[in-house]
C-alpha cells in the first residue's frame, strides 16, 4: 500500500477552510433571515379555540392556544395531509403494540378514547377527510380498557 504525499501548501488549505467557513456562515444567516417560524394568524387561533372548546367539552384539560396554533396552524399541519392514507394508518397501527421489540411485539386492543383527540382535530382542521378517517378508526378493535 502506498501513501500519497501532500501536494497542496498550507496557504491553499487555509484558503479552502476559510472559504468553506464563510459560505456556511452566509448560508446560516440566510436561513435565519428566511425562517418565518410559527406565524400567528386569526384563522389558526380561531381553529385552536374551537379545538380547545371541544377538548374541554369532552372533560379534558387542553393545551395552550399558542401551542395548538403553533403545531397545527390553520390547516392541521402534517396531520391533515392524508390522515387515512396508507402511510399514516400504518404508522398509527404500529403504535398500537405492547411495546416489545422483535418477535415479542403483539398488537393490543386499544382504549376507545385513544382516537378521540385525533378525530376532534380532523373534524376541525380537515373535515373533508373526516369520513374516511372515521371509517379507518371504526375498523380497529377498541374497548373501554382504561379506568377514568
Amino acid at each position: 500500500m502506498s501513501t500519497i504525499d501532500e501536494t497542496s501548501t498550507k496557504r491553499e488549505r487555509t484558503t479552502i477552510y476559510v472559504t468553506v467557513a464563510i459560505v456556511l456562515g452566509l448560508l446560516a444567516v440566510v436561513g435565519l433571515i428566511a425562517y418565518r417560524g410559527h406565524e400567528r394568524t386569526e384563522s389558526a387561533e380561531a381553529k385552536a379555540d374551537q379545538l380547545i372548546a371541544a377538548i374541554e367539552d369532552a372533560g379534558y384539560r387542553a393545551p395552550s392556544r399558542d401551542r395548538i396554533a403553533g403545531v397545527l396552524g390553520d390547516d392541521g399541519g402534517a396531520l391533515c395531509v392524508d390522515p387515512a392514507g396508507a402511510l399514516t394508518t400504518s404508522a398509527l397501527r404500529n403504535m398500537l403494540f405492547n411495546g416489545a421489540g422483535g418477535p415479542g411485539a403483539r398488537p393490543v386492543i386499544a382504549d376507545s378514547l385513544v382516537f378521540k383527540g385525533q378525530l376532534l382535530v380532523v373534524q376541525i382542521y380537515c373535515p373533508d377527510e373526516l369520513e374516511e378517517f372515521e371509517s379507518f378508526v371504526n375498523e380497529l378493535k377498541t374497548a373501554d380498557v382504561v379506568n377514568e
